[in-house]
């Protein structure tokens, strides 16, 4: 929900072999160095409020980190819930796409909460009480339990995606934002590596309710390192407003073709991400791989690069405009999608290494992208996010269809007539009004 990595860590590991990312502290220490750089990747000079924007940066890393661990956690036990509970893999996978599912129904209602109450408040209490429902989760007896505390959750994760954009728009310098933008979403793929990956070597040596047991408490641990380092907000000024006024900003955002297609980018593109990582761990372990379930989960591993690309795509953006660096991103998420088609691990491995790059370059850039053309960022934001999380439960319970159906190839078959309808959103954002340095 999915990560260092050191910044110069490299995401490829061997098919018996995994990387192992050094401590998060480091790793938050590095990231929001970065963050922080000038324009040419030096320490630019002292200004007022730079020590606010490293801790406001360092803060939404540990944000980032809680939520997708939590988001996640069920993501690589998907086929021990299949053998446990002896379902179907679409079945099994609503334990992913419900909690994304009503996390999207609530990040609006989210966001218009933060207008009025304050940002921090909403991601503190999100973080929270989504940290206390993970722990429920190893207790649950019965599968419809569990995707039952799964949907609440999921509603409860909500505050931070819906309030973390608009948040550092309003305390991070415009010419900051991109680079700050990339480190929150570098915590958020270390955050989802995490939540895929404990679990996935707990399963080696226990059964899934310790595993989810087990990232619980790691994401309980990052919610509170979270909540004692977010600095109140400096750029916020309430906007106490009714349903007419919210409903009124949030159309405001759909006359702008701009972010109709950022939009539609994000649904398309999250989408077909989780469909992958859905039923990679099927794959993998069902022939003609037949990999150990704790094996299978190290590929997770490649969620390093997610990082990498968050972290630099950016700033890289910031210079080169957005239209060029998201075209690119995109255009190596299809890519690795066709690579993985054959039957070879390391054909898998790097084809799914290049996926993970594209579509964490795109988000980073998409997300910066909307904070730049909107006027009203928090509705935009929340639009954004909306449509993102219904992508992730939408197109991922239904990707449960064509793998059924069609296998891997059947799966991505699918990916690909999501990113045809992708390459005619990029032809209309590229040539809607944009900033003029995203003309270059």
């Amino acid at each position: 929900m999915t990560t260092v990595q050191g910044t110069t860590s490299t995401a490829a590991s061997g098919p018996t072999g995994t990387a192992t990312p050094p401590p998060i502290g480091t790793a938050a220490q590095e990231l929001t160095s970065v963050a922080t750089q000038g324009p040419t990747g030096t320490a630019g000079p002292a200004r007022p409020g730079h020590a606010h924007e490293k801790r406001v940066t360092a803060a939404l890393f540990a944000a980032g980190l809680t939520t997708f661990a939590a988001m996640y956690s069920t993501q690589s036990l998907l086929p021990s819930l299949s053998a446990a509970f002896a379902v179907p893999p679409a079945h099994a996978a609503l334990a992913v796409s419900l909690t994304t599912g009503f996390l999207a129904l609530a990040i609006i209602p989210a966001g218009a909460l933060s207008a009025r109450i304050g940002r921090t408040q909403v991601m503190i209490g999100s973080a929270v009480v989504a940290s206390a429902l993970g722990l429920l989760l190893p207790l649950c007896p019965t599968l419809d339990t569990l995707l039952a505390v799964r949907a609440v959750q999921g509603v409860s994760l909500a505050g931070v995606p819906a309030v973390a954009m608009a948040y550092l728009a309003e305390e991070i310098g415009a010419a900051g934002l991109g680079a700050a933008m990339g480190v929150y979403i570098a915590g958020t793929t270390i955050g989802g590596l995490a939540g895929r990956l404990i679990p996935s070597l707990a399963l080696g040596l226990t059964s899934w309710r310790w595993a989810e047991l087990a990232v619980s408490l790691a994401a309980a641990v990052c919610t509170v390192w979270f909540a004692c380092t977010l600095p109140p907000s400096r750029g916020f000024a309430a906007r106490p407003a009714g349903f007419g006024t919210m409903v009124g900003d949030l159309t405001a955002q759909l006359r702008h073709r701009g972010l109709i297609a950022l939009f539609g980018l994000a649904f398309l593109l999250m989408g077909s991400f989780v469909s992958v990582y859905n039923f990679l761990g099927y794959r993998l372990t069902h022939r003609p791989f037949e990999l150990p379930a704790a094996l299978a989960g190290s590929v997770f591993v490649l969620y390093l690069a997610g990082t990498v690309a968050s972290a630099y795509t950016g700033r890289l953006a910031d210079r080169r405009g957005h239209a060029r660096v998201l075209t690119a991103a995109v255009a190596l998420m299809a890519l690795g999608a066709l690579i993985t088609i054959p039957d070879h691990l390391t054909t898998v491995l790097i084809g799914i290494l290049l996926f993970t790059t594209g579509f964490f370059a795109a988000h980073t850039t998409a997300s910066a992208w909307v904070g730049t053309l909107a006027e009203n960022r928090g509705a935009a934001s929340s639009l954004y996010m909306f449509a993102y999380y219904l992508g992730s439960a939408v197109v991922g319970s239904a990707a449960g269809i064509a793998y059924a159906t069609g296998g891997w190839a059947g799966l991505v078959a699918c990916v690909a007539a999501l990113f045809l309808l992708a390459a005619l959103l990029l032809v209309s954002l590229v040539t809607a009004g944009r900033p003029a340095r995203d003309r270059r």
